[in-house]
């Protein structure tokens, strides 16, 4: 018997470094994804391939989920890999088959797009929460610090919609999308990856920032006075100028007020570049260049920042993928995890 799964991509139409705030976010699940083949056997291993790397690797079936176990896998992309197989605890080994159209890099998730997959194949049950939190556990098991917005709309998308997400309860809204606008996400050719970024600094910085404060997701303009440090009243004045811009852009949707939509996610943008500082000069350059052509309504930095894509809301044809100079994809908001098995 063969288990499939794909996990879709994300892409965040705004909402960026709330999750671990406990803020709220409007991602979206897309068309691109990673999709996983598990064959169980009687096996006491299970044998790793990917179409993305050259290397095979074999983990034991009885791996500890234990971070220092975990960082000691080699090569470095099957660490999680592995914090899912020991967070999961499938019933058998087996052979994993990896393939992906969802650029690794690029801000879409790759990560928790391959997490919710392997969580179908594993045989974890349990609602996109449920799903969300084990995806997140092993992210940061496997070294990196993220919240639970990626895996979580990897696992709970619907078509036609985006997902208003409260991260201080994980309660979802899905919100529809207007049908007379476009979404393209374009490459700014600079990749990156969490780890080697600055990105555990900065969730510090605002673990810092709550300590006085409080959550910052629910934390209101007031509340920045009390921070006399002004790196740590930017970083907050950024979340809760950015919980503020999600919800106004949630209604704007719903309304089908795409340039108050748009608007907003362009003040996100300047604020991920001027109180977060997680922008960069080639993002920056790509999000000026595409809000000036014709149809376009907004644009901003999507992910984490430190490189990866801009995602452009658009009239349908605004923004012509093969005129730009590096990849661009238009994507529609998908459903998540699909799954299925072949005897």
């Amino acid at each position: 018997m063969t288990l499939r799964a794909t996990g879709p991509g994300r892409v965040n139409l705004i909402g960026d470094h709330t999750d671990y705030n406990l803020g709220v976010a409007l991602p979206m699940a897309i068309g691109l994804g990673v999709t996983v083949e598990f064959r169980p056997s009687d096996r006491t291993q299970i044998v790793v391939t990917s179409t993305a790397f050259e290397d095979e690797v074999v983990l034991p079936l009885e791996l500890s989920a234990g971070e220092e176990a975990i960082a000691a896998l080699e090569p470095p992309w099957a660490r999680l890999i592995g914090a899912m197989a020991a967070l999961a605890r499938p019933e058998s080994g087996g052979t994993l088959d990896i393939a992906a159209d969802l650029p690794m890099g690029s801000g879409l998730s790759s990560s928790a797009a391959l997490s919710v997959a392997l969580a179908e194949v594993f045989g974890v049950t349990g609602d996109p929460a449920v799903i969300a939190r084990i995806c997140q556990e092993a992210e940061q098991r496997s070294g990196v610090p993220v919240g639970a917005m990626d895996p979580l709309v990897c696992a709970g998308g619907r078509r036609g919609h985006a997902m208003l997400i409260d991260f201080s309860t994980l309660d979802s809204e899905q919100v529809p999308l207007p049908p007379d606008s476009e979404i393209v996400v374009v490459d700014s050719g600079q990749p990156r990856t969490l780890s080697s970024s600055e990105y555990g600094i900065r969730v510090a910085e605002c673990e810092a920032a709550a300590a006085i404060i409080g959550p910052l997701g629910s934390a209101g303009e007031s509340d920045l006075l009390g921070l006399r440090d002004p790196l740590l009243r930017k970083r907050a004045r950024h979340v809760v100028s950015e919980c503020r811009r999600v919800r106004a852009c949630a209604a704007a949707f719903t309304t089908n007020d795409l340039t108050g939509a748009g608007a907003l996610m362009s003040e996100s943008h300047r604020s991920l570049t001027d109180d977060f500082e997680v922008s960069t000069t080639a993002l920056d350059e790509l999000v000026e260049a595409l809000v000036a052509r014709p149809g376009v309504f907004g644009a901003r930095m999507t992910g984490a920042g430190f490189g990866g894509c801009v995602v452009v809301l658009g009239r349908p044809g605004a923004v012509d993928p093969d005129s730009l100079a590096t990849p661009a994809w238009k994507v529609e908001a998908s459903d998540g995890t699909v799954a299925r098995r072949e005897h």
